[in-house]
């Protein structure tokens, strides 16, 4: 059995924004209920360019779920807060994954590492299936903020410049210091690409080495299953 992991993302009405914040605070009440993944996030969205107040997109929320197999993800539709979450919303896209790597940690869990600890399963291979997903998230020391707010902008423009990914945001659990980017790639050579040989991301590298400004983070990389519904009215194309 292969873990797999779900993104929901929906579009609200403007109306509907103060609704969608509480759908949001609902989450620590439903992952305490017998139908919730073992691990879940409730997430706001925004654009990633500076990882500040501005970037963020009231309109748009994500959900990211972590299950055992691609069986109980599909479950998942049927559980009470993303019913909730579809009948609040104007629009859905609905990304299926499952992890191929994964590295650091998140509220101190390996949720994405694709073989569980002490399991004898074989991690799945870099296959590209309908395109590879990256999720990064990082919760960055307060004494560091300013600093790390300082090194977003080139490597934030650089991301949606370079020709990589064909479709990117910014996801988080706070509007500052705990940041996030889901993007979807064509390939893993791509991401490769952008992650190493790009100056300003290599930049950004060599500063979270020398500063240490991260007190967690996570890296993974996931193949896309399916990718089904739209964001801001458009279909997320995949390769």
């Amino acid at each position: 059995m292969a873990k797999t992991a779900v993104l929901h993302l929906w579009g609200v009405s403007p109306a509907r924004v103060p609704q969608a914040l509480l759908l949001t605070a609902a989450w620590q009440l439903a992952r305490r209920s017998p139908q919730a993944p073992a691990f879940g996030k409730a997430l706001g969205t925004g654009s990633g360019m500076t990882f500040t107040l501005r970037d963020s997109d009231p309109r748009h929320w994500a959900l990211l779920t972590v299950w055992p197999d691609a069986a109980q993800a599909q479950q998942c539709d049927s559980h009470w807060l993303v019913r909730a979450w579809d009948s609040a919303s104007e629009e859905r896209l609905r990304i299926s994954m499952q992890p191929v790597s994964a590295r650091g940690s998140w509220s101190g869990a390996a949720p994405l590492s694709p073989v569980a600890p002490g399991h004898g399963q074989t991690a799945p291979q870099h296959t590209e299936g309908l395109g590879i997903a990256a999720i990064t998230r990082a919760r960055v020391k307060p004494r560091h903020w300013r600093t790390f707010a300082r090194s977003v902008p080139p490597v934030s423009t650089d991301l949606h410049a370079h020709a990589g990914p064909f479709f990117a945001l910014g996801i988080g659990e706070a509007p500052i210091g705990l940041q996030g980017t889901f993007s979807l790639w064509r390939s893993h050579a791509d991401i490769d690409a952008f992650a190493y040989r790009r100056q300003a991301h290599r930049n950004a590298i060599a500063q979270t080495a020398a500063l240490n400004w991260y007190a967690e983070e996570m890296f993974a990389r996931l193949t896309v299953t399916a990718c089904e519904g739209t964001y801001r009215g458009a279909t997320v194309m995949t390769p």
